[in-house]
């Protein structure tokens, strides 16, 4: 089972893309250090204060591969330096 999920978030206190990108990666290397998922910056990568993060999990059940990916998106959400937007989740 392969579960996908996109999180939209806002970065207010970015001033510029050195800004953004040092908040990015701080939270990208967490969640690839905590948990079994791939994440990418697909969006809006010259932006300042908007980004579109990508995760894949993937698994032999369903319930192992989203729990990872949910797993990862608290840890996204729980960063004060910005605000998640949007986010979905697909399977396949």
């Amino acid at each position: 089972m392969i579960v996908y999920a996109e999180c939209t978030f806002f970065i207010p206190m970015a001033a510029s893309l050195k800004g953004k990108r040092s908040v990015l990666k701080s939270m990208t290397d967490k969640v690839k250090n905590s948990y079994n998922v791939s994440v990418a910056e697909i969006e809006f990568q010259n932006l300042w204060q908007r980004t579109t993060i990508a995760l894949v999990a993937t698994a032999s059940s369903k319930d192992a591969a989203e729990r990872e990916v949910r797993r990862a998106i608290r840890l996204l959400e729980s960063n004060p330096e910005w605000e998640m937007t949007d986010s979905t989740i697909d399977y396949y």
